[in-house]
C-alpha cells in the first residue's frame, strides 16, 4: 500500500515538475517573441510620413532630364510597357535572397516602401537609369573587380545621385558618386574653380572604390560601411556605442541619422529594382545615338569646347555631358587633362589639333600675362577702336549660360546691352562681347578726305546720321565701317559722350566736279539749305537747270517724307 501511495506521489511530482518546465520554456519562449516581435513593429510599422528618402529619390523628373543632358524624346525599346505588377512580400524576400550577392540584401517593410517607390511612384526614372546604366555601370563594374569589390556596389550612384554626374546634394555634395570637398580632396580628387573632378565619371568613381574598401577595412560589415559612406564613420561609431557595442544595421537601425535609417533600404531596393524591372513592366529609355563608342585624348593646352565644337563640327552640348568634370567649358591646360570624345571625333581632334587651338582663341582666352605695359604708360587703351560680338539669343538660353559660353559675366551683358532685366527674348540680338577693330584697308585715305576741301575741282560729300537712344560712337562706328577716332575727328568731339538726336557725319568722300561757266542764278531759285540731303544736290551740280533742280526738289521731299517714316517705325 505504502509503495503504491510512494509510486503515485513519486508519479505526481514528476508531473508537477514537468509543468514547472513547460510552463517555464513557455514563459522564455513568449519573452523571447515578445522581444521578436517588437522589433519588427518597430520596423514594420515604420510609415512614409517617418522615412526620408534619399535626395535622388525625390528629384524632380524635368530637372534630372536637364542635368542628364540627354534627350529621351525619342526613345526605341524592345519590351512593352505596362501597369505595376505588386507581389506577395515573399516573392520580394526570395528575389532578394536569390540574387548572386556577396552582400546581405534582407527583405522587411522599410526595403518594401522603397521597392515601391522605385516600382510606382519613380517608374519614368528608373527607365531613364537604365539607359544611363548601359555607359556607367560597365566603368564602374572594372572600378570594383579590379579592387575584388563586390560589384552590386556599382548600384550606389543609384541612389547617391541617379547617375547624374553634376548633381550637388543640399550640403554641397558633388558628383556621381556624392564626394564633399574635403573627402574628395582626400581621395586625390582636384577641385578648383575651373575644374571639380568629383563631376569627373571615371576619377570620382577610382576614389570611390578607394574610400568604400577603406570604410571595409574598418567595419567587416557592407551594410555599416554603406551606412557609413552616407552619414560618415562618426555618426555610425555613435550609433554603435549607443547600443551597446552592436554592429549589425538593423540592431542600431533606430540609433542612426534619420536620413541614413533609409539609406541602406534604398540601396537594397535599389538592387532589386535593377534586377527585376522587367517583372513590372519597366523597360530601359534607349536613346538614338546614345551608346556610341568613346576614346580619349589627353591635352596639355588651353581649349575651349566652342573651340572644338566650332572645328569638329560637335554640338557643345555632347562635349559638356561627357566631360562634367570642366566646370566652364575650357581645359585649363597647365597639366594634363582628359578628353572624352566619340571615337570618330577624337582621331579628327589628333588631325585637326593645331586648328582647334589657334580658333577664335582671341574671343575664349583674354587673361593677360603681364600688365606692366598699363602702369609705365608704355601700351595704351586702343580708345574705344573695338568691334561687338553679337549673339542671337536661342530657345533655353538664359543670361548666365550665354555669359559662361562667351567668357564673360551677367554684368557686362547687361551694361553692353542696356537690360534692366534678365528676361530675354527669342531671336534678340546681344553683344556678348568685344574685340579689337581691325583698321579698314582705306584706313589714310579716309583720313585725307575727312581733311579735303572743296576748293579746286572738287568737293567734299558727308555721309549724316541721327543718334538715336541706346547709340554709342563704337556701335556708330561699327555699323558704317569706320573708326572712332574718324567719327569724333569729323565731329570735332572732345569726348565720346553723344546725345540722342545729335547729327553726326559717319562718312566722307571726295566728288570731282567738273567745273564750267557758273550759271546765273535766277533771283527766285529756291535758296536750298545745307541739311542731309544738300550734298547730293551738289554732285549734281553739273546738271543743274531748272527742271533738274526741280525733279531734285521732288526727290528731297520724298526722301524726307521717307526718313520721317523709318524714324517713326524705329
Amino acid at each position: 500500500m505504502k509503495k503504491t501511495i510512494n509510486r503515485n506521489l513519486s508519479m505526481k511530482n514528476n508531473i508537477l515538475l514537468s509543468l514547472i518546465f513547460l510552463l517555464g520554456n513557455i514563459g522564455i519562449f513568449a519573452q523571447n517573441n515578445s522581444v521578436t516581435n517588437k522589433e519588427n513593429v518597430s520596423i514594420s510599422t515604420i510609415n512614409d510620413s517617418a522615412i526620408v528618402y534619399p535626395e535622388s529619390m525625390t528629384e524632380n523628373i524635368s530637372s534630372l532630364l536637364h542635368e542628364w543632358q540627354l534627350d529621351f524624346s525619342t526613345t526605341d525599346s524592345d519590351c512593352e510597357r505596362g501597369n505595376n505588377v505588386i507581389f506577395h512580400d515573399t516573392v520580394y524576400a526570395k528575389r532578394l535572397y536569390d540574387l548572386p550577392t556577396v552582400m546581405e540584401l534582407s527583405y522587411n517593410q522599410v526595403v518594401k516602401k522603397h521597392i515601391e517607390m522605385y516600382s510606382v511612384r519613380r517608374r519614368d526614372q528608373v527607365s531613364y537609369m537604365l539607359a544611363l546604366g548601359e555607359y556607367y555601370f560597365p566603368m564602374f563594374e572594372e572600378a570594383l573587380d579590379k579592387e575584388g569589390m563586390p560589384l552590386e556596389l556599382k548600384y550606389l550612384p543609384v541612389i547617391e545621385s541617379a547617375l547624374n554626374p553634376t548633381a550637388v546634394s543640399r550640403v554641397g555634395a558633388t558628383g556621381l558618386w556624392q564626394f564633399m570637398l574635403r573627402t574628395g580632396k582626400g581621395y586625390g580628387l582636384e577641385v578648383n574653380s575651373l575644374i571639380d573632378e568629383r563631376r569627373d565619371p571615371y576619377k570620382s568613381t577610382q576614389a570611390a572604390v578607394k574610400y568604400l574598401k577603406d570604410l571595409y577595412t574598418i567595419y567587416g560589415d557592407w551594410n555599416l560601411v554603406i551606412a557609413a559612406y552616407n552619414c560618415g564613420p562618426g555618426n555610425v561609431n555613435k550609433a554603435i556605442a549607443r547600443s551597446g557595442g552592436k554592429r549589425d544595421y538593423w540592431e542600431i537601425y533606430d540609433r542612426l541619422p534619420r536620413e541614413t535609417r533609409g539609406y541602406v533600404p534604398a540601396f537594397i531596393a535599389a538592387n532589386y529594382i535593377m534586377n527585376h524591372y522587367a517583372d513590372h513592366n519597366i523597360c530601359p529609355a534607349h536613346t538614338y545615338g546614345s551608346t556610341l563608342a568613346m576614346d580619349t585624348v589627353h591635352v596639355n593646352e588651353q581649349v575651349h569646347f566652342e573651340q572644338i565644337a566650332g572645328v569638329l563640327n560637335i554640338p557643345v552640348s555632347e562635349i559638356k555631358r561627357l566631360n562634367p568634370q570642366y566646370k566652364k567649358d575650357m581645359i585649363p591646360g597647365n597639366k594634363v587633362y582628359t578628353l572624352v570624345l566619340p571615337t570618330e571625333k577624337m582621331y579628327a581632334y589628333i588631325d585637326q589639333n593645331d586648328s582647334i587651338m589657334s580658333y577664335n582663341r582671341d574671343r575664349y582666352f583674354t587673361h593677360r600675362t603681364y600688365t606692366d605695359g598699363y602702369l609705365d604708360g608704355t601700351i595704351a587703351s586702343a580708345d574705344g577702336n573695338t568691334t561687338d560680338v553679337y549673339y542671337r539669343v536661342k530657345k533655353g538660353d538664359n543670361l548666365s549660360t550665354i555669359a559662361r559660353r562667351n567668357g564673360t559675366t551677367v554684368s557686362r551683358i547687361k551694361s553692353w546691352n542696356g537690360l534692366t532685366s534678365d528676361r530675354l527674348s527669342i531671336g534678340k540680338r546681344l553683344i556678348v562681347g568685344k574685340k579689337a577693330a581691325p583698321p579698314p584697308a582705306n584706313e589714310s585715305e579716309q583720313i585725307q578726305l575727312a581733311q579735303a576741301n572743296t576748293t579746286g575741282n572738287s568737293t567734299t560729300v558727308n555721309t549724316y546720321y541721327r543718334v538715336r537712344k541706346g547709340d554709342t560712337l563704337g556701335k556708330i562706328a561699327q555699323n558704317n565701317n569706320v573708326q572712332v577716332s574718324q567719327l569724333r575727328s569729323w565731329n570735332n568731339l572732345k569726348s565720346s559722350r553723344i546725345d540722342v538726336n545729335d547729327q553726326l557725319i559717319v562718312g566722307q568722300k571726295v566728288v570731282a566736279v567738273t567745273v564750267e561757266e557758273e550759271p546765273e542764278q535766277k533771283p527766285d531759285a529756291p535758296k536750298i539749305e545745307s541739311n542731309i540731303i544738300s550734298d547730293y544736290i551738289q554732285s549734281q551740280l553739273d546738271k543743274n537747270t531748272e527742271d533738274q533742280i526741280n525733279d531734285i526738289e521732288k526727290d528731297i521731299e520724298k526722301i524726307s517724307d521717307l526718313e520721317v517714316s523709318i524714324e517713326n517705325e524705329i
